[in-house]
């Protein structure tokens, strides 16, 4: 996903290109972005753009849009951008001023894909790591280890609770679940649930 919002501009043959990458979980999320840009730009001919929403390998939303551009040539070449670069929850917006040289079906999908291009490049992203959720009991020399063990795996403490022994509940990463489990059979310490997310 992306971490922070990018504008870039490109020109090509007078026509200026604004291509806005913004972080977007919805489609209400997606075109309040939009509704944004083109309050920003009011007086630019086109407002075209594509959504790519949920996990990049099995995106749950994905839309485009050419607002009045010929058919295919704007919307279809952002969202192409977008369906390579294995990052979900992304609005991309590509604002465009015309410039009096037409660019043919051609360069409309050249220009539309290059400024999309340009904004994804100028992108800095970040990754999620999907948690399983659990809870574990131990004693209170092991909470430290725990704690350790988390921090080196990517795992996160969500809370703590004290009585005989410590309660935590944590988060593991998927993939690194059956280390955990090992890790905390190795101290002698009790899961007390696995609420998978």
């Amino acid at each position: 996903m992306p971490a922070h919002a990018v504008e870039i501009t490109y020109e090509v043959k007078k026509s200026r290109f604004i291509a806005q990458a913004h972080f977007a979980d919805s489609r209400e999320q997606a075109l309040a972005l939009l509704s944004q840009a083109k309050l920003a730009y009011p007086d630019a001919r086109h407002h075209c753009w594509a959504y790519y929403i949920g996990d990049p390998q099995a995106p749950s939303l994905v839309a485009f849009s050419d607002d009045g551009e010929p058919s295919g040539t704007a919307g279809k070449p952002i969202l192409h951008v977008l369906q390579h670069k294995n990052i979900g929850d992304l609005m991309l917006i590509v604002i465009r001023y015309f410039g009096g040289i037409k660019l043919g079906a051609g360069g409309l999908v050249r220009a539309y894909g290059q400024a999309a291009q340009l904004a994804i490049d100028g992108l800095e992203t970040k990754a999620i790591l999907a948690l399983a959720d659990y809870t574990v009991e131990g004693d209170f020399k092991f909470e430290q280890s725990l704690r350790h063990w988390l921090e080196n795996h990517a795992g996160t403490v969500q809370a703590v609770r004290y009585s005989e022994c410590a309660t935590l509940d944590v988060g593991v990463p998927v993939q690194g679940e059956q280390a955990f489990v090992d890790f905390i059979a190795a101290h002698g310490a009790k899961l007390a649930s696995n609420v998978k997310p």
